[in-house]
């Protein structure tokens, strides 16, 4: 969960950057490092883990000025090292980046400049950025400017934050799409900018906010907001409490709607340091999977429960498509109570959002018993589900506060595809071609969601029109009837409506005695391979007086013409599609339940770890 800090004034910058790091370090991170500009030289420290090793790199040899950046890197391209490590400084010495995101296009970018005699000294996207604003500034335009025409060039959602020695006391920071936040502190006669607030709490509580298609220019004495057209804005100015539980809350009014907006984020760090998007070989090496375990393999038993257990059953579709492996999901509660047949040649794997929850460990204790190989997929590093495994992959979502799990329900989902990639290579199921294609959707994927969540607004008019529901019916098919599952769950979890999750091909047999008018029908009508079933779904309910809320597929007219509201999500590759038609149905919950009055982040009779039976 990448954190950036920068500042520009009249005090010594390291300090300042150095302590807000270390305030988002609660974010996670495997490297950190911060440049320091002064008499027209740019200095880098940068060190693999911990931020104590960067401090004491820079305690044992300083770097003097007043203008700096700093960041804390989860790996997205290249591994965990100290030149891959931001900040990274471009070829010429002349532009120095931090970076939050993926650069989609990064290798038809790099070849590019390669051809124009570029040199690369590390792996990472970010050093494209770097060349492409140094080749601009060569053109002698501002460096607000030749950082406009550099994101002109990206796609993907994407931080970027450069400094050059050419304007030695200004920073420019850029956000583009959902790849994170910039919040710009205001101070008398200095400036910082941070990716969360708390890094920059105790030096200011006047801070504004960029949008997505913004970018700040800052020097000590002024800052200036413009568009990416160079249209200046005047971005409202909020007086922050001293108080750390709203600081990070930020702009946002509970928990759970910040960490839905932190799925770009969080997504994002789940792939990092994963993948080769050049060739879509993935690396999971905490797994501890072999070619010849893969090999092995006969069954992979699931087990979870609430929404991991959702997330799961689409894990099983999309395992089963790559891998060709035969998958079961199994309820945590229930598994161990039905002597299940489980052997050494049958994998284990649980979902679990704490690590710690009774059912969840009781169903890996029984599958040992029996001899199968343990896998778990948690967020909580160092928890009992992680200890237990024979090998286990890390969410990467960072800390989730509200009860009702959403951050951590998209992530897991992005580790199975990236478990279904790697079993499909091993087994032979997936040639490189294949691969290759995989990756390169799953590299769109963070744009893609920080796409659909801009659309709240829309979700909110919905939620009016519902909030005084009593019941609801949620349908899909196929690799979404999950979401229908966890549609229904969110909204029972914090509105307190009752909500029902079915496959829609059932709704014929029992769900659709209930449908009349007080009965809201919510489905999942995407353009997949179910889509004219769908319809046939909807056209049911609308006989029967039902209101219908379709999540659909952007430029559906056909859709529009029979639903009652559509909720649009942008066009997805299938195997992918679940990550964006839960966010609608997050974002739905969470606004009927604050239009309700409910307690959000702590819904009643709910706890955020289950850890008894």
């Amino acid at each position: 969960m990448c954190g950036i800090v920068g500042y520009v004034g009249p005090r010594e910058a390291a300090p300042i950057i150095l302590d807000g790091l270390k305030r988002l370090e609660y974010r996670g991170y495997d490297s950190a490092g911060l440049a320091v500009m002064s008499d027209g030289q740019i200095n880098i420290r940068r060190d693999v883990g911990k931020l104590n090793n960067l401090m004491a790199r820079y305690y044992s040899d300083p770097v003097s000025g007043s203008i700096g950046i700093g960041h804390t890197r989860w790996a997205t391209h290249g591994a965990p090292s100290e030149r891959n490590a931001h900040p990274h400084l471009s070829d010429g010495g002349n532009v120095v980046v931090v970076q939050n995101g993926i650069v989609e296009n990064f290798v038809a970018l790099k070849e590019e400049l390669l051809a124009e005699g570029a040199t690369f000294r590390s792996e990472t996207d970010t050093e494209v950025i770097a060349n492409l604003i140094e080749r601009f500034l060569a053109s002698d335009v501002p460096l607000e400017e030749a950082v406009r025409q550099t994101l002109k060039r990206l796609k993907g959602a994407n931080v970027v934050v450069a400094m050059s020695p050419r304007e030695p006391g200004k920073i420019v920071a850029a956000r583009m799409g959902n790849a994170g936040g910039v919040t710009v502190g205001l101070g008398d006669g200095e400036m910082f900018i941070a990716s969360d607030m708390p890094a920059i709490l105790e030096h200011t509580r006047r801070m504004a906010f960029l949008e997505s298609g913004w970018m700040v220019i800052a020097t000590r004495d002024r800052y200036e907001v413009q568009s990416f057209d160079g249209e200046t804005i005047t971005p409202e100015v909020h007086s922050i409490a001293w108080d750390m539980v709203t600081a990070e809350k930020g702009e946002y009014r509970h928990f759970m709607q910040k960490e839905i907006h932190e799925q770009v984020r969080s997504i994002t760090d789940t792939i990092g340091g994963r993948i080769d998007f050049g060739t879509g070989v993935v690396t999971l090496g905490d797994l501890n999977l072999t070619p010849e375990l893969a090999k092995k393999i006969e069954r992979i038993v699931i087990v979870a429960c609430g929404t991991a257990a959702h997330a799961g059953m689409i894990g099983k579709v999309v395992v089963e498509s790559l891998a060709r492996i035969p998958v079961e999901v199994d309820i945590a509660s229930e598994f161990r109570y039905r002597d299940p047949l489980v052997n050494d040649r049958t994998v284990v794997l649980s979902i679990s959002q704490s690590g710690e929850t009774a059912d969840t460990l009781a169903a890996m204790e029984e599958g040992r018993a029996k001899g199968a190989t343990l896998w778990s997929i948690v967020n909580v590093i160092g928890s009992q589900a992680m200890r237990a495994a024979h090998g286990y992959i890390t969410m990467q979502s960072g800390p989730e506060i509200g009860v009702a799990s959403t951050k951590a329900f998209t992530a897991p989902l992005v580790d199975l595809y990236l478990l279904a990639m790697k079993l499909g290579e091993l087994r032979g199921a997936l040639n490189p071609t294949r691969l290759k294609a995989l990756a390169q959707d799953l590299a769109r994927l963070p744009d893609l969601v920080g796409r659909t969540l801009d659309r709240e607004p829309e979700v909110e008019r919905v939620a009016r029109a519902l909030r005084h529901t009593g019941h609801c019916l949620y349908l899909g098919r196929g690799i979404n009837m999950p979401i229908a599952y966890e549609g229904a769950l969110k909204l029972k979890e914090i509105s307190y409506i009752h909500a029902e999750g079915y496959p829609a091909g059932e709704m014929k047999h029992g769900p659709i005695a209930l449908v009349d008018k007080d009965m809201p029908v919510l489905v999942i009508a995407t353009k997949d391979r179910w889509y004219e079933k769908m319809l046939s779904q909807i056209e049911q309910a609308k006989a029967r007086g039902g209101m219908v809320v379709a999540v659909a597929t952007d430029g559906d007219d056909l859709i529009d013409s029979k639903a009652d509201h559509v909720l649009y999500v942008p066009e997805c590759p299938w195997l992918l599609s679940p990550v964006l038609t839960v966010l609608p149905l997050q974002l739905l919950a969470y606004h009927i339940a604050v239009l309700r009055g409910c307690d959000v982040d702590q819904p009643r009779n709910l706890a955020k770890s289950v850890t008894v039976e």
